[in-house]
């Protein structure tokens, strides 16, 4: 492997993510997802439905 991809697979190992960083990388995977089988879902419409989950508790 080369040593840069090495040193930056290790800088990543020690990555703590916040939660808000967590929230964000879930709707953007939400998205990518969804987007792939409806082209009308948008990064709102997974924001909101994201918004309603966190106020309801579910998530």
């Amino acid at each position: 492997m080369d040593e840069k991809l090495k040193a930056l697979v290790e800088a990543a190992k020690s990555v703590r993510m916040t939660r808000q960083d967590t929230e964000k990388q879930r709707e953007s995977f939400a998205y990518g997802n969804t987007h792939i089988e409806n082209s009308r879902i948008t990064k709102d419409t997974i924001a909101n439905a994201a918004k309603k989950l966190k106020d309801s508790g579910e998530y």
